[in-house]
């Protein structure tokens, strides 16, 4: 692919992203069953630490633009942007008929002092406290890994696992949203190596 290939290939990833995130804000406000929380000691002792809402926002969205560089041309790019978009499918039914808030209390948490909280707090501006099961950015980052294994090698797993620490971390999840999160992202990847 030449230079314009790529650089019109992260034009429309931008835009795509951005566009996604649509259909996520319009499932917070369309749910069709009633909003259920989870309740676990576990997730009640793990700690609330800030500093990796960086992780959590920055490192998210440099690595799924990465997949650009491994396009090999038009119809590879198509075909990954429809694994997303099946992604994104099941992501919707996920939060439109079985929607999981994380409690208000995690939220409370955040005292808006040091950066790290003032960012986040940002963040939850925008990101309500809903579609938590599964979690999105696990499922996109395992997506994304899986698409990227075949030039970075099993190194690109920390991806996912660090996105799964800053999701906890933040209390933006509970770790059931994780593995559910990672299944459904290999479940778009399957889709994607069928019509590859």
């Amino acid at each position: 692919m030449s230079p314009i290939d790529y650089i019109i290939n992260l034009i429309l990833s931008g835009i795509l992203i951005v566009g996604v995130y649509q259909f996520y804000f319009f499932t917070q406000r369309h749910t069709i069953t009633k909003i259920r929380e989870f309740s676990s000691a576990i997730d009640e002792k793990i700690p609330f630490w800030p500093s990796w809402s960086w992780i959590y926002s920055f490192l998210y969205y440099p690595a799924i633009l990465y997949i650009n560089w491994i396009v090999e041309d038009s119809r590879h790019f198509i075909m990954i942007v429809f694994s997303y978009i099946v992604l994104l499918v099941m992501q919707m039914a996920f939060f439109m008929l079985f929607p999981v808030s994380t409690p208000s209390h995690w939220r409370s948490m955040n005292t808006g002092k040091s950066w790290s909280e003032k960012f986040l707090l940002f963040v939850q501006k925008f990101d309500d406290s809903s579609n938590c099961f599964p979690s999105m950015h696990v499922s996109v980052a395992t997506l994304t890994a899986l698409l990227a294994y075949s030039t970075l090698g099993p190194w690109v797993f920390l991806f996912p696992i660090l996105i799964a620490l800053s999701c906890m971390f933040t209390k933006q999840h509970y770790i059931i949203d994780l593995p559910a999160g990672a299944v459904l992202g290999w479940a778009a990847y399957e889709v994607y190596c069928a019509i590859l």
